[in-house]
């Protein structure tokens, strides 16, 4: 069983530009009913993101393949933990791509719990994922937010080989803070490495990588890691507030105020991202299809 003990607690008051609507409309229960009926997992709803309403009623969600159980314990995050031993829901490209085909999604991001008691960490189950859609709805543009794979560069190359149109892996916090922040296993040179390997591969795919604030670290740390993360020619990032959605999870030090995060999308514009989108309810996955149509613009106009 996963282990979650994370107390369904009230968390500490945020501030007022930190309220995010409830979820509702008909758009929102559209996407929870073809989720319901098709036995598929959001990362919206297992990190408990604050835009879930938001990207639900515009007809968008972030799929989470692999079931809902993490075998690494990062301390940002409320997804369960355990140890799946190995199992797999053979159905489940296909009802993945059943659902997307009837919400009509034009964009499509998908990612996994973390699979390390998998050979390649999950890499071909999501390359299965990729091809399942395509074949199905090949218009539909699609985005993999993944884990490192252990650093296995063959897992990575089982992913890219299946030729999703934007390739994400977090850096999620500033070198510093890495091993206070995120699973033993996990490690800030090796997110790097993942996503320089990525580029190397396939030198024409968009990279994409975010970053969390609000945890402890200094604008100047921030600006370092943006700095490491062009170094590895990722193209877009996203940086957002940390929201601490469980009390098992680690506190919020700092809640930056929309001027701080206006500073550093200029920053990263500076850099010389493609596209930067910062803000304090920005996600990894937030808007995804808008910024990869801005990045893909930007390539065009020769930035």
């Amino acid at each position: 069983m996963p282990r979650n003990p994370c107390p369904e607690r009230p968390l500490p008051r945020k501030p007022h530009w930190l309220r995010a609507p409830a979820p509702g409309g008909e758009g929102y229960l559209r996407v929870a009913r073809s989720l319901r009926r098709l036995h598929l997992h959001t990362v919206c709803e297992e990190a408990r993101c604050p835009n879930q309403g938001e990207c639900w009623g515009g007809g968008t969600a972030t799929y989470m393949l692999l079931g809902d159980t993490c075998t690494r314990a990062c301390r940002f995050c409320a997804v369960a933990t355990g140890n799946p031993r190995g199992q797999v829901d053979a159905e489940e490209p296909r009802r993945l791509a059943e659902s997307v085909a009837s919400l009509g999604l034009k964009y499509l991001v998908l990612t996994t719990v973390d699979r390390d008691d998998l050979e390649d960490g999950g890499a071909s189950w999501i390359a299965a994922a990729v091809e399942a859609v395509r074949a199905r709805t090949p218009a539909t543009g699609i985005e993999v937010l993944t884990g490192d794979f252990r650093g296995d560069g063959a897992a990575l190359g089982t992913v890219l080989a299946a030729a999703p149109d934007v390739f994400a892996h977090n850096l999620e916090t500033v070198e510093r803070l890495t091993p206070r922040v995120r699973d033993r296993r996990a490690g800030y040179r090796l997110s790097l490495e993942v996503l320089r390997r990525a580029k190397e591969l396939r030198p024409g795919l968009c990279t994409k990588s975010s970053l969390m604030v609000g945890l402890g670290e200094t604008e100047e740390e921030v600006v370092s890691s943006l700095r490491d993360l062009r170094a590895c020619r990722v193209e877009c990032v996203t940086i957002g507030q940390y929201l601490q959605p469980a009390l098992c999870c680690l506190p919020v030090v700092e809640y930056l105020a929309p001027a701080a995060f206006a500073r550093l999308e200029q920053i990263g514009v500076e850099l010389g991202f493609t596209r930067v989108a910062a803000g304090p309810l920005v996600r990894s996955s937030y808007r995804a299809g808008e910024l990869f149509g801005a990045a893909g613009r930007a390539r065009e106009d020769g930035a």
